[in-house]
C-alpha cells in the first residue's frame, strides 16, 4: 500500500500560494480508501491550509495526537464544528494540565485549550491507549516512549502545576511509524520523549532498523547543546534516508542536522509532500 505524506500546519510555508504557517504542527497521511490526521495544529491555518492544497477533512474520519499542547490540539475544535466527528487518539494523559513558569512568575497554559467533554460534545469520539498499535491500515502509534538515554533530558521549563514544583514528563508523547518495504517511516509530532529514545524504542518493537524517513519536530530547538550535539552522534548511527525536520525542530538545530546528513536533509514546512 502506498501512502502520502503533507504537511498541513507548520511554522513556515512554501511555494504553495496562499498557505500560511503558524507555531504549530499538522500532516494528513493519504491512502487508497483512507486518510488520517495527525495533530491539528493551533486551530488558526489548519482549515485554510486544507483547502489551499484541496485536502477534504470531511473525508478524514480519524485523528491522532502526539501530545497535549495547544499547538497540536487546538484545531481540534474547528476541525469537529466544520468537518463533523473525529475518532481522536491519544494517550490517557493527553488531557493533563500544562504550563510554561516565567521567571516572572507568570505561569502560561499550554495544554489542551478544551475541555475533553466539550470536545466530545462537539463529536470527538477519544480512545486511549499507551501501547504500541496499529490505528488505521499500515498506520501504527508508538504508544508511551521509554526514556532510556541519558542525555535525552527535554525542555526543562515545563510543568504540569502552576508552582513549578512538577516537571511535565510527557508520558503521552507519541509518534506514528509506518512500516514499508524500504524501511520504518517514522512521523513526530514534538518528539518530547527524544529522538533518540524514539527511535530505539520504535526498532525494537518492530524489529527493524531501516529508517526510510523521520519526517517532524525533533523539539531540538529547546534542547540543550550538549543534547544536540550527542543526538547528532547517535543519528549517524543509523542508515536513514530522508531526515525532513520541522516545527520545534528550530533554525539552529536544523541548520547543525543539514551541515551534518547534507543528502538526507529536507525541511517540511507547509506543503512538504512525501509519497512512500
Amino acid at each position: 500500500m502506498g501512502y502520502r505524506i503533507t504537511i498541513l500546519c507548520e511554522n513556515s510555508v512554501g511555494s504553495i500560494s496562499g498557505t500560511l504557517g503558524e507555531h504549530g504542527f499538522s500532516a494528513i497521511i493519504e491512502w487508497d480508501g483512507g486518510s488520517l490526521l495527525f495533530d491539528t495544529g493551533q486551530g488558526f491555518t489548519l482549515l485554510h491550509n486544507a483547502q489551499r492544497m484541496n485536502k477534504n477533512l470531511h473525508l478524514v474520519k480519524d485523528v491522532a495526537l502526539s501530545h497535549g499542547h495547544y499547538d497540536h490540539t487546538g484545531g481540534l475544535l474547528p476541525l469537529l464544528r466544520t468537518c463533523g466527528s473525529k475518532r481522536i487518539f491519544g494517550h490517557p494523559e493527553v488531557f493533563v494540565p500544562r504550563y510554561r513558569h516565567k521567571d516572572t512568575g507568570e505561569n502560561i497554559s499550554l495544554g489542551v485549550p478544551y475541555p475533553k467533554d466539550y470536545l466530545e460534545g462537539q463529536g470527538g469520539v477519544f480512545d486511549f491507549s499507551d501501547q504500541y498499535r496499529e490505528i488505521c491500515p499500515g498506520v501504527f502509534m508508538t504508544g508511551q516512549v521509554p526514556r532510556k538515554s541519558s542525555f535525552e533530558t527535554g525542555d526543562s521549563g515545563l510543568f504540569i502545576d502552576t508552582s513549578a514544583s512538577a516537571r511535565d514528563p510527557f508520558n503521552d508523547d507519541q509518534s506514528l511509524v509506518i512500516p514499508t518495504t524500504k524501511g520504518l517511516v517514522i512521523l513526530l509530532g514534538c518528539c518530547h520523549s527524544g529522538l533518540i529514545n524514539t527511535l530505539e524504542y520504535t526498532s525494537g518493537i518492530t524489529g527493524r532498523d531501516d529508517i526510510l524517513a523521520i519526517i517532524g519536530g525533533t523539539h531540538l530547538g529547546f534542547s540543550s547543546a550538549q543534547q544536540l550535539d550527542q543526538t547528532v552522534k547517535e543519528l549517524k548511527k543509523w542508515q536513514i534516508d530522508k531526515l525532513a525536520v520541522s516545527h520545534c525542530t528550530g533554525f539552529n538545530a536544523a541548520a547543525r542536522l543539514k551541515h551534518e546528513f547534507p543528502s538526507a536533509f529536507q525541511s517540511a514546512h507547509v506543503g512538504y509532500s512525501i509519497e512512500i
